[in-house]
């Protein structure tokens, strides 16, 4: 399943901002500790009210205020913790200092 936003995006005037848009998209990753990582990223971003990354499928579901962030501020918090997403990828560098058990194969 990929993030998918029926509204529109910013470019779209008179679309109102939702104070709890919700968002599901893939991020790459495999262990608790990954889990740890991926969570603590999203919710370094002001605006994210909830997020939750499933080991098994690697799904990520946020809630989010889009008056004070957007979905892709949260892919990019995860990302510069380690952790690609379709649309964002991390540095080699930031992938290369990630734990052992915590690689993923990349694409």
């Amino acid at each position: 399943m990929q993030a998918q936003d029926t509204r529109g995006g910013d470019e779209l005037s008179g679309v109102k901002k939702s104070k709890n848009a919700k968002y599901t998209f893939e991020v790459n990753g495999n262990c608790d500790q990954c889990q740890k990582r991926i969570q603590k990223a999203a919710f370094s971003v002001s605006g994210v009210k909830s997020a939750t990354w499933n080991i098994e499928t690697h799904q990520m579901a946020v809630i989010i205020n889009e008056e004070k962030c957007s979905v892709m501020d949260v892919k990019k918090a995860i990302a510069n913790v380690g952790h690609d997403s379709e649309e964002v990828k991390t540095t080699q560098e930031i992938y290369d200092n990630l734990h052992g058990c915590c690689k993923y194969e990349r694409e």
